[in-house]
């Protein structure tokens, strides 16, 4: 039997996403007098925060940065926030602003239609809400992304994503491989030494690695300091120099930098340089080793590009995340005029997850 569509118009906008963006969006039209119906697939606001990071994680930025508009952060708040402080502080954001997410509702796809001048957006279910506005703020880590490697189903240990990584205490002297080198797989190969594991990561690609404070200063406020005045470049060479200072060469830990600069190459590629919170020294004492490519896995380990072979007895893919809007969002050309934005036209400034965090 097939399923009754229901209809329903909508006021104002209809904001995909109860994350930090949806929130800030939904917050922000309402100050302006615009009414705002935010979507929200999971059973909670904040829910990547909530159910998919690990417990040792606090904000990568001094909290000034990371603070939504219309309300900061406690002031009784550490610099860099923890997990639980940062979801406590979404809580107190929705009902200082009034938001009140719709929990499980999650959007099959959403279309313009022309003839009305509106977006309809279809649920699960079989629901339509028919909108003037259309608010994408799904972010950038909606979905894991999980890499096939040739003998995955051979290996006999247990293959995670860090999205369901919480605590290395499970892993206390177990061998590790952590496939990733961003800000996910340097935390978690630093939160599995510190539990008595015996974590390896994987440097397929370059990576920047920046201190997280200049002389005692955030890294990032320097830089966004210096880029009032100085072009990129100029900054970013500012930054390298600082870094090699502070952290040496990080090429000689097997850690390869891009050629292009740490900001540069965010702005051409979205890769975000990663802020160091302890991992290198670990690296250079060789409690965290840096091994290179996977070639595939096998039942006892992997085999690795150069041909070696390694036993471990887990691995924990740190291969961050991939947004879900193309499978939904349905665009013509034309679409996008008024009535339609991504998040980040409404919301402030927001520090992604790598990828933030991958």
């Amino acid at each position: 039997m097939a399923q009754e569509r229901r209809e329903t118009w909508v006021p104002g906008a209809v904001v995909v996403g109860a994350g930090p963006s949806g929130l800030a969006a939904a917050a922000c039209l309402a100050e302006r007098g615009v009414p705002a119906t935010v979507l929200e697939r999971s059973d909670s606001l904040a829910s990547t925060w909530r159910h998919r990071m690990y417990d040792r994680l606090t904000l990568h930025l001094p909290r000034r940065f990371c603070e939504l508009p219309l309300l900061p952060f406690p002031e009784e708040y550490p610099t860099y926030p923890s997990k639980d402080q940062f979801v406590a502080y979404m809580e107190a954001y929705a009902a200082e602003a009034g938001v009140a997410p719709r929990f499980g509702a999650s959007v099959e796809d959403a279309a313009f239609d022309a003839a009305v001048g509106a977006w309809r957006v279809r649920l699960a279910g079989g629901d339509v809400l028919v909108a003037r506005w259309l608010v994408v703020a799904t972010g950038e880590n909606a979905e894991p992304w999980v890499p096939f490697f040739p003998g995955m189903q051979k290996f006999a240990g247990r293959v995670m994503h860090t999205s369901d990584y919480k605590s290395g205490e499970q892993f206390a002297g177990k061998k590790v491989l952590v496939v990733g080198c961003g800000n996910s797989g340097m935390e978690v190969s630093l939160d599995l030494c510190r539990h008595g594991a015996k974590p390896s990561m994987v440097a397929r690609n370059t990576v920047h690695v920046l201190p997280r404070e200049i002389l005692g200063l955030s890294t990032f406020g320097i830089a966004m300091a210096l880029l009032k005045w100085l072009p990129v470049r100029l900054v970013d060479r500012f930054l390298l120099a600082a870094a090699h200072l502070i952290l040496g060469n990080t090429e000689q830990l097997g850690l390869r930098r891009p050629k292009t600069g740490p900001i540069e190459l965010k702005n051409l590629t979205g890769r975000t340089p990663v802020l160091d919170v302890g991992t290198l020294d670990h690296i250079k004492s060789g409690k965290i080793k840096v091994v290179g490519a996977v070639k595939e896995m096998t039942r006892q380990g992997v085999r690795f590009a150069d041909g070696k072979q390694e036993q471990f007895d887990a691995i924990i893919l740190a291969t961050g995340y991939r947004s879900n809007v193309p499978s939904w969002l349905k665009v013509k050309p034309g679409d996008l005029t008024c009535s339609f934005w991504p998040c980040t036209a409404l919301a402030a400034a927001f520090p992604s997850r790598d990828d933030i965090y991958e």
